[in-house]
């Protein structure tokens, strides 16, 4: 699996621990704490750890289920002369009449300001697919925008 893929896995994992530890000793302790306060109908703190926990519980799943998730992506179906996941553009953005770099990235690892955009985003749905030259025509929130690829380096070449 390539490093990219690794770190992920590795930053999920990481991630499902720490809200394991909480869902399974902070929160209990917690919630014992404002137990013994009395009256549960009108504790506030009671109240407070158990929608903490119920949140902690989903947010847990879904990590759980993106892992699996993400444990079985093929990085050998990846293409290595078209854009996608792990891949680094250099656009020309018709419109603007300049460059733009991104990164694809899951939608955890997303972070527009820094140029990390993910594949399920309309720019980076827009770009799988596209190859050296190729012209891409992405519709977002913000209009239609037009993108040439300029220069492209794909997952397979960071190995």
């Amino acid at each position: 699996m390539a490093v990219v893929a690794a770190k992920i896995l590795q930053k999920l994992e990481d991630k499902i621990k720490v809200l394991e530890y909480e869902l399974h000793n902070e929160l209990p302790r917690e919630i014992k704490i404002a137990r013994e306060h009395g009256d549960l109908s009108e504790n506030a703190e009671y109240k407070a750890a158990k929608e903490r926990q119920e949140i902690v519980r989903v947010h847990l799943e879904r990590l759980k289920k993106r892992l699996t998730e993400l444990s079985m992506v093929d990085v050998s179906k990846i293409p290595r002369d078209a854009v996608g996941w792990g891949s680094r553009v250099v656009l020309y953005d018709v419109q603007a009449e300049n460059e733009v770099s991104y990164r694809l990235v899951t939608s955890e690892e997303a972070d527009v300001a820094n140029g990390l955009i993910s594949t399920t985003s309309p720019i980076g749905r827009g770009l799988l697919g596209k190859k050296l030259g190729d012209v891409a025509e992405i519709r977002t929130p913000a209009g239609t925008k037009e993108f040439e690829v300029l220069r492209l380096s794909t997952i397979h070449d960071e190995e």
